[in-house]
This record gives C-alpha cells, sequence and structure tokens, in this order.
C-alpha cells in the first residue's frame, strides 16, 4: 500500500470546510473520537477522509446511509486526487466493488461495514472510521456507533469520526466520548447564499386515502415548469430538483413534466434506477445541453450534491416507516416533512449561490409539520439489528452506548421471529443457523428462504424470487409472479440490476444451477421467508378481498390475487382506503400458494389439536386444524373434561365472572353471611369477593369446574356446595351463631335474615317482619358476636313497610303511636294496642289469637 500522503490543500480549495482543518487536527491531539458539524455543501465528506488518511496508519473507511452516496463521495474524492477509482480511494456498496491493494480510503454503506464487523470484530488494518450523515439517524449508523464503541475499547489507537449536518453534535459526543468527557466538537459554518422563499398550496388536498392523490402532483408538475421557465430566462445554467416522497411520485410528476414541457432535460433520481443513471444525475449536465428538472425522493435530501440547482420545488411530503404495534407491523407512511428536512431540501438551492425554494404547501401548513424526523429505530422492523447485535454477543444492545436504546416492543417481536427462525437459543445468543444467516446480506426471513427454498426449488429460482424481495422493486398490482416473469424477460427496465442481485445471492445457496422454477413456486419461497404472512381468504367483493394471516391481521387486496385461496405474502403495511378492505392494512407483495405448500414452509405453525368455548353457558369443543390464526377445518368433538375443556371454563369464569352460573338463595344467602363475617371479623372468615373466589378456583371449585369443563350447562350447578368448602373450620362451628340464616322473634316465628350485598361496606342485616309479632321486644338483637345490630322493617299486616329502626325500643315509646293513629282504621281486624310493651305478640288477627 502507497503511502505517498494526500494533498488536503488542493483536495480542499474552495471547499468551507478547509478553514476548520487545523481544528480537526487539534482534536485529534486530544482525543481519537470526533464529532464534525458543519452545514451540507461546506466539503466535509470530501475534505476529512483524506487529512484523517495522513494521520493515521491503515485504511480509512468512510461510511454512507445510500449507495449512490457512497459512489459519488468516492468518485469526487478520487477525482480531486488525481487519482484511478479503486486505486487511492475506492467504494464497496451492495453488488458493486472498486477497491484495490493500494486502497487508503473506502467509502462503504453502513450495511457493508456492519457485516464486515461480524467477520473482522477488530478491523484488522483499519486505522479509522468516519461515520457520515449520523444526524440523519439511519438504524444502520446508529447500530455502529454502538458497535465501533466497543471496537474502540479494544483498540484505543482506532480514530472514529462522526459528521453531522444539524445541530445534534452535543449528542453524539456524549456517546462517543467517555464516561470523563464527551468527545470534542469541530464545527465550520459557511455564510449562505440568499434563499428565495415561495408558498404555492394546492386547490386539492395532497393525500386521500389512497396516498398522494393525482391532482397534487399535477399541481406540482405545473409549479415546478412555471417557476423553472421564469428562471432560465434570467440563468440559463440553471437546474430544478423537485422533491416527492417517493419512487412512484417520482416517475408520475416526471412524466407530468415532460408532457408540459418538452424543453427541458427531465431526470429521475430514486433507489430503483439503476447505478449508472444515478451517476449521470450527480454528475452534472454539460454545457450546450437543456436545462434540467430533477425528480427525486429524500436521496437528494442531505448526503448529495446535485450541481447547478438553483430551484427547489418541494411536494413538503416524506414516506418513512411506522410501526403499527397491534398488528406486529412496519410500514411506510406518507405524512408531512420534518421542518428540518425541508430545510435541508431548500439548502440544494444555495449550495453554489442564491437559489429558490417553491413549497407547495401555506405557511401554516409548514409550521404545523414535526420539527425533526424520527430515529428510523424507533419504527423500523429490528429483526436484522437483532440478529446482528445477538452475533455480536450483545443481546438486545445491552452494554452498548447506543444513541437511543431498542424500543422495547418492537425489539420483542424481532426476537420471536429469530426465535422461529432458531437464529437466537433461549439466552438471546445466536445460533450457528442464526451466524450462518447474518453473514448473507440480507434480512434474516429472506436469508432462510434462499437457504431452505435453494433446496426446494433449485438456488437459480430461490436467489431469483430472494433478489425481488430483497430490493426495492415496484411489484405491479401485488403480484410477486408476474413482476418476476417481466424481470426474467428482460422487459423491466430493472431487470439488469436485478440480474446482478440474483448472481450475488446465488453464491449463498447450496444449490446451483440455472434451471429456473415455475413461476408456481414463487409463493413456496416467500411462504419461507414469511410462514407468519401466508394468507387465506376470508372474504371477496367487486372492490377486492379480504385475506386472514397466519399472525392473526387481516390485510385487503385488489387486483388479480384477490380471487386467489391462499396467498404467501412478501410485503403487508398500513394503509387506508378500499384496497385494505376495512382492515387498516394492505397487501402489496404476493404470490399464489396452494395449502399444502403453506404447511411445507409453515410447519411450525400447523396445529391440530381440540379447541373449547364456553358458549351459551357451556362449553362446547371442536377439533380445528390451523396454521397460525388460520382455520383450516373445524369439525365439533365430544368434550372432555381434560386441560382443553378446563381452559375454557377458566377462561369463561376470567372474563365473563360468577356471573356465569345461576345464584341460588342458599349459595346467594350463604355468600353474603360470609361476607359480612369477613368485613367485621376478618380472618380466618375467608374473603368471598369475585376477585377472590376467582383466583382461588381449585381450592373450591374443583368438581363443578370439572362437570363445566365436561359439557354440563352453567345453569345445572349449584355454587351452595362449593362454597361450603371454603369454610374456616373448626371456625365455621359458630356460622349459624354469629351471621343466623333466620332469626326467631317474639311471636315464636323464625324471620329470615336478608344480608347485605357483598360489596356493599356499610349495610347490615335487615329482619323484615310484621310489626305485631315483635310487640314486648325492647332490646334490639345482634349479629356478628354483638357487632352489628339488625336493621328492623316493620311491615304492616299486607306486608308494607312502616318503619325501619334499629332501636326497638325507641320505637315503641315514640313513633308507634302515630303509626297505630294511621293504621289502626285500615287494619282493624289486627291488634293495635295503646301499650304495646304488654300485649302478647301475634302473627294473627285479633279474633283468631283471641281463639288461641
Amino acid at each position: 500500500m502507497t503511502t505517498e500522503p494526500f494533498d488536503p490543500s488542493r483536495i480542499g480549495r474552495g471547499l468551507a470546510f478547509a478553514a476548520a482543518v487545523d481544528d480537526l487536527a487539534a482534536a485529534l491531539d486530544r482525543s481519537n473520537s470526533v464529532v464534525v458539524s458543519a452545514p451540507p455543501g461546506t466539503g466535509k465528506t470530501t475534505l476529512v477522509p483524506p487529512v484523517i488518511a495522513d494521520r493515521v496508519p491503515g485504511r480509512v473507511i468512510v461510511t454512507q446511509p445510500r449507495r449512490v452516496a457512497a459512489r459519488a463521495a468516492a468518485r469526487r474524492l478520487a477525482q480531486l486526487d488525481g487519482t484511478p477509482l479503486g486505486s487511492r480511494v475506492g467504494f464497496t456498496v451492495r453488488g458493486e466493488r472498486q477497491v484495490g491493494p493500494s486502497t487508503r480510503i473506502e467509502f462503504v454503506t453502513a450495511g457493508v461495514l456492519l457485516r464486515r464487523l461480524l467477520d473482522d470484530p477488530g478491523l484488522d488494518g483499519v486505522g479509522a472510521v468516519i461515520i457520515d450523515e449520523v444526524h440523519e439517524r439511519a438504524l444502520e449508523t446508529d447500530l455502529l456507533i454502538g458497535l465501533l464503541g466497543e471496537v474502540r475499547e479494544l483498540r484505543d489507537d482506532l480514530v472514529l469520526v462522526a459528521m453531522s449536518a444539524t445541530l445534534d453534535a452535543e449528542r453524539f459526543a456524549t456517546v462517543l466520548g467517555s464516561d470523563a468527557a464527551p468527545a470534542p466538537i469541530v464545527t465550520q459554518s459557511v455564510p449562505a447564499h440568499p434563499l428565495e422563499v415561495r408558498w404555492a398550496p394546492s386547490p386539492t388536498p395532497r393525500l386521500d386515502e389512497r396516498g398522494v392523490t393525482w391532482a397534487f402532483l399535477d399541481h406540482v408538475a405545473s409549479t415546478a415548469v412555471i417557476a423553472h421557465r421564469a428562471l432560465v430566462r434570467t440563468d440559463p445554467t440553471a437546474d430544478a430538483l423537485v422533491f416527492a416522497p417517493g419512487a412512484r411520485e417520482v416517475a408520475e410528476i416526471a412524466r407530468r413534466i415532460r408532457g408540459l414541457a418538452s424543453e427541458f432535460d427531465v431526470r429521475e433520481l430514486h433507489g430503483q434506477i439503476p447505478a449508472a443513471e444515478q451517476d449521470a444525475v450527480i454528475g452534472g449536465r454539460s454545457p450546450g445541453t437543456p436545462a434540467r428538472i430533477i425528480v427525486s425522493t429524500s436521496l437528494a435530501e442531505s448526503s448529495l450534491t446535485v450541481p447547478g440547482v438553483r430551484l427547489v420545488v418541494d411536494t413538503c411530503l416524506s414516506r418513512a416507516p411506522q410501526r403499527d404495534a397491534g398488528r406486529g407491523m412496519s410500514g411506510l407512511v406518507t405524512g408531512p416533512t420534518p421542518r428540518a428536512s425541508a430545510i435541508q431540501r431548500s439548502g440544494r438551492a444555495t449550495r453554489q449561490g442564491p437559489g429558490i425554494v417553491v413549497r407547495c404547501v401555506d405557511e401554516r401548513t409548514f409550521a404545523a409539520a414535526p420539527t425533526h424526523p424520527a430515529p428510523e429505530i424507533q419504527a423500523a422492523d429490528l429483526t436484522d439489528a437483532a440478529l446482528l447485535l445477538a452475533c455480536w454477543g450483545a443481546p438486545g444492545g445491552v452494554g452498548l452506548r447506543l444513541v437511543d436504546p431498542l424500543p422495547s416492543a418492537s425489539l420483542s417481536d424481532a426476537l420471536s421471529v429469530l426465535r422461529g427462525l432458531g437464529s437466537i437459543d433461549a439466552d438471546g445468543r445466536a445460533t450457528d443457523e442464526g451466524r450462518a444467516l447474518a453473514r448473507i446480506p440480507t434480512d434474516p426471513r429472506l436469508a432462510r428462504a434462499l437457504l431452505l427454498g435453494g433446496a426446494l426449488v433449485g438456488g437459480r429460482t430461490a436467489a431469483e424470487v430472494i433478489a425481488l424481495l430483497s430490493s426495492d422493486l415496484r411489484v405491479a398490482d401485488g403480484d410477486a409472479a408476474g413482476t418476476l416473469t417481466a424481470l426474467r424477460s428482460g422487459r423491466s427496465p430493472d431487470a439488469r440490476r436485478w440480474e446482478q442481485e440474483v448472481r450475488r445471492l446465488e453464491r449463498f445457496t447450496a444449490s446451483k444451477g440455472t434451471t429456473r422454477g415455475s413461476s408456481d413456486q414463487v409463493g413456496l419461497v416467500i411462504a419461507l421467508a414469511f410462514p407468519d404472512w401466508i394468507a387465506r381468504r376470508v372474504d371477496h367483493s367487486a372492490h377486492g378481498a379480504t385475506f386472514l394471516l397466519a399472525s392473526g391481521t387481516r390485510a385487503g387486496i385488489t387486483g388479480p390475487l384477490a380471487g386467489a385461496e391462499w396467498l404467501a405474502v412478501a410485503d403487508v403495511t398500513r394503509a387506508q382506503g378500499r384496497a385494505a378492505a376495512g382492515t387498516g392494512a394492505i397487501i402489496r407483495s404476493a404470490a399464489v400458494l396452494s395449502e399444502s405448500e403453506a404447511e411445507q414452509a409453515a410447519t411450525h405453525l400447523v396445529t391440530d389439536r381440540v379447541e373449547a368455548q364456553f358458549v351459551d353457558g357451556r362449553v362446547v369443543a371442536r377439533r380445528e386444524r390451523r396454521i397460525g390464526a388460520i382455520v383450516r377445518s373445524s369439525v365439533p368433538v365430544r368434550v372432555q373434561a381434560d386441560d382443553g375443556g378446563r381452559t375454557a371454563a377458566r377462561r369463561a369464569l376470567e372474563e365473563q365472572g360468577l356471573g356465569v352460573f345461576p345464584w341460588s338463595e342458599a349459595a346467594d344467602g350463604l355468600r353474603r353471611r360470609l361476607a359480612l363475617l369477613h368485613r367485621e371479623l376478618g380472618s380466618p372468615w375467608p374473603d368471598v369477593s369475585d376477585a377472590a373466589l376467582l383466583g382461588t378456583l381449585d381450592s373450591w371449585l374443583g368438581p363443578e369446574l370439572s362437570a363445566l369443563a365436561s359439557g354440563t350447562p352453567a345453569s345445572r350447578i349449584d355454587l351452595a356446595p362449593a362454597l361450603r368448602r371454603v369454610l374456616p373450620w373448626p371456625a365455621a362451628v359458630d356460622l349459624d351463631t354469629l351471621a343466623p340464616e333466620r332469626l326467631e322473634v317474639p311471636s315464636g316465628s323464625r324471620v329470615r335474615l336478608s344480608y347485605p350485598p357483598i360489596d356493599d361496606p356499610v349495610a347490615r342485616p335487615v329482619v323484615a317482619v310484621k310489626l305485631q309479632e315483635c310487640f314486648g321486644w325492647a332490646e334490639t338483637p345482634r349479629l356478628v358476636g354483638g357487632r352489628v345490630p339488625a336493621l328492623f322493617h316493620l311491615l304492616s299486616p299486607a306486608g308494607h313497610p312502616l318503619a325501619v329502626t334499629d332501636d326497638l325500643a325507641s320505637f315503641w315509646a315514640g313513633p308507634y303511636a302515630q303509626v297505630r293513629a294511621e293504621m289502626r282504621g285500615r287494619y282493624p281486624k289486627h291488634p293495635w294496642p295503646e301499650d304495646p310493651w304488654s300485649h302478647v305478640p301475634t302473627k294473627h288477627t285479633t279474633r283468631r289469637a283471641a281463639l288461641g
């Protein structure tokens, strides 16, 4: 490897960051960890790597969040260095590599470096790692910061630099620094060229239930054409950059602009176009060629410089992952662009001079947008990240200095997937199978399907399907098999890029050869990757179909696959509109699957068992064959008092409470008496509330629970015998003394006591008795060992209440006289003596009492 130094003064000529080179050198003298904070366009990506390379032995690795940015940065630095690309300066991205033995600076994507770390945790031969664009908070970049922090604990000579284009440098300095002090921060500002901000709100909504509206795309296209025509009249060298949320919108806006303005060279820039076309856009335009309008996704937001741009037209829409915890899925959702990102976009127009930004919203809508984009770690699928961390020896990121911890719910879902793949053990450590999957540069589920599918359908077919699924290619009408057919025929413009990915993936399969399987086998490979998303149709209408996934989620689909019985789903995401069929989710990529293939791909989800349920007051059972949540067949069978029946009975009691039983008078009365004793005396008298009884079912309801589990209707089960099992012996012998069922009154009658409801903490037992049966009774009876006075409801001969008292002596001495005056005329056949103390208590009329 050559040791000839770079020439930062020549490379940095005209770059604003050249003024900060001395500050960077001073920071590196103090610390091996540095944070560089400078706005886009200052030249930090071009100048920092050669400065570092001249200070450290070994190679300098520079990460970029996107492949196109890695290639562009390497090409520009090599050009400024005056050396061929791939010699002193090179790059490695997925599917493409230009690096030689003399390479000192290598630009890579974050994903490439993550997998390189698994093979070489010490980064042998690497003197420094520069992590660029950390402010974008890409998941892989966040993981790199954590892993490289551990590498530096073993290698204190390794230089680690994080570069940010925004003002959140202090946060990264804390993470990259030590416990004693944060990493030093090197900042560089640049005098801003004037930016004229214009507002061009659309007269129609930007979004509806189906996504971005066609009318809004029309508005964006016409706005771009009008603004650019006006600009090129005064500056023919100016190009325009239009920001759209996704590749679909990029293509539609570009098509509309071509129809409106043939004088412009309209280019598209997004991850789905071939690398050569991406590089051509970034390379600028030649003198004398038409002015360009470049329609781009967020790809051009911060990590790329598109030369010549003086006008930015911004939809102020972005597409970002958003997690649906209820369905256990993450999907790309279109919404307002965060203001920080919109400012980054507008900065594209002023990198090389004064510029204009036209925002296709009004000022109020812009102000209502989120301030900053959410870190990808908060919404992304963490399966790949969790496997990488398990292979690293830090399951769940425990012990790593991460910018943000992994969200617990998403991490739990990811670990569940990995356990289903056999990739991690019970302690979360990577298994041999997991390490094998981690070394295949794709999602672990796709890696598994590549290996297993290669053995079933051939390595070529498996690689073709996985190349389609792992790319960002659009699947027309959600039909993965149809898209694959177009790619195989070469009709698709993405065929060449896809073919390169196929050849790369095929190297990892054990089954080689070029024999292609039929399109019918696409579903099997997809199902091997996503067994939880095997789906069966449950509803079909003119507007589409609803499918139930093995995971339990329902999702809608329209188009040719709506008529299929079974589908292997590769992409399902949150959505609204007719296609979602009221489910809140939509299938975006799938292939037809047979039931036998579904069973073959999801053996761990296949069950054949008796399921018991509580229906209309009794336990019923059915034998069900399922794939996850999908019921393949269900037939009634005789209920058995086994675990299934008991589980169903328990579940019914937990959900519906003890009200499933018809409480007899004896059972309800005994429960009320016990509740009063527990309230007044406590232990050993038991708590008989619903919560307490439901928590101790086996100790008091065992035989009845077995009967219920065997199919006996709840209406035929008496709880009185069961409640007697909770009586505390030997204290239970005092039950009738402390809380008698009946009370003998002076007339000789034994009147039933009405005990208070179990959930009333102040009510007292009630004795409802005819007034005449209590003549001469002075002392009110007290229950529970004298603690609780009974409450008397004194009744008329017809059973109507006349008075309520817990002090009989006071009643006879006072209120009785008024009651006598009002009632003696109404009930003349019954005794109403002036002196109730001396009259014989009776339950009969005066005449019958006299007859004796």
